[in-house]
């Protein structure tokens, strides 16, 4: 069957299907792989760390697919970001941003006519993208892993209820990485899916190989990822790291709010992300509990059996949908 959403048609991809910006594993060659497959492969600036370096990944990317690909700059997460900021207008890339309000380069993004996405964690945060003009925004619910924010819901809560405020596509994230969970995102509202976990666990994702096992092999129900998915901060951690905004730089202040949100410690000595999302790449990170592995995944661990291409992926969650649209479309002339 034919997929046409307001996602396919503000992309131009063949699935609504999209990339998560992925914390030093968002490679070009990750996303080349992604967007090959059918879906919006998405590279993380931050990886590449200069402007040079993201504009060489962007060439290589056009080089391996004629298919379109977005680039994410998560700020406060990335470095040069003004800078960043330039390359994807020159290279007239599709762009997201996330994490922090958008408004200080919410004029200069549309001015430039990319199509602009911006992600959020609650819908108050993607209304206000959507007045400062993004084409889309991706609702992020506590099913996801990352940053989190004290009002944030389960994701099909979220994408339900913002389905019924928004104007602009709105793209559905945590915890979703099978058929099942791409239609359910659509029948609540969604014009598409934008997975992280899910293509981390990929032959071609660059995410330290024990870990991607880990994750296979991760329960949805263990208590330490209900804990750092679910539970809100300690009250105390959060009200210190809310007010050091003013005293700490701000590419250490946004990691911070994060790992406070994720009830990891340390996060006075945080150092920038861009630092510290070296080590997935060739560290097995600790287990606890014999089962739970510290970072980075969401409850889309409970759809992860293997460890495929990212075309095998795409092409299995399509087939799933249409297989089971095929059979509710039986059951309905019955």
């Amino acid at each position: 069957m034919e997929w046409k959403t307001r996602i396919t048609n503000l992309l131009g991809c063949k699935y609504p299907i999209m990339e998560g910006g992925l914390s030093g594993i968002g490679t070009w060659e990750l996303a080349a792989a992604i967007s090959e497959a059918g879906a919006v492969g998405c590279i993380t600036a931050a990886v590449y760390k200069t402007p040079d370096g993201l504009r060489d990944a962007i060439n290589k990317t056009r080089q391996a697919t004629k298919n379109p690909f977005a680039v994410n700059i998560t700020i406060g997460m990335c470095p040069h970001i003004d800078e960043m900021f330039d390359v994807c207008f020159e290279e007239n890339v599709h762009l997201e941003t996330a994490v922090f309000k958008p408004d200080a380069y919410a004029e200069r993004i549309k001015k430039s006519g990319v199509p602009w996405i911006h992600k959020g964690a609650t819908v108050d945060f993607c209304r206000h993208a959507e007045d400062l003009g993004a084409d889309a925004v991706v609702l992020v619910g506590l099913d996801g892993y990352g940053f989190k924010h004290i009002r944030q819901l389960p994701t099909f809560t979220s994408i339900a209820w913002a389905s019924k405020q928004l104007k602009i596509p709105l793209l559905a994230a945590g915890g979703i990485a099978d058929g099942r969970t791409f239609l359910g995102a659509l029948a609540l509202g969604a014009d598409g899916i934008y997975m992280g976990t899910a293509f981390e666990v990929t032959k071609e994702c660059r995410l330290n190989e024990k870990t991607k096992q880990n994750i296979v092999a991760a329960p949805p129900d263990h208590p330490d990822l209900i804990y750092e998915l679910l539970a809100p901060p300690d009250a105390e951690e959060y009200m210190a790291v809310k007010a050091a905004k003013d005293t700490m730089p701000f590419e250490r202040w946004i990691p911070a709010m994060e790992a406070v949100h994720l009830k990891h410690s340390g996060w006075r000595d945080i150092a920038p992300m861009w630092e510290m999302a070296e080590r997935l790449t060739d560290t097995d990170m600790t287990q606890l509990g014999g089962a739970r592995i510290k970072g980075p995944y969401s409850f889309a661990c409970a759809y992860i059996d293997d460890i495929p291409t990212c075309k095998e992926l795409v092409e299995r969650i399509v087939t799933e949908a249409e297989e089971l649209l095929d059979s509710w479309q039986f059951l309905k002339t019955r």
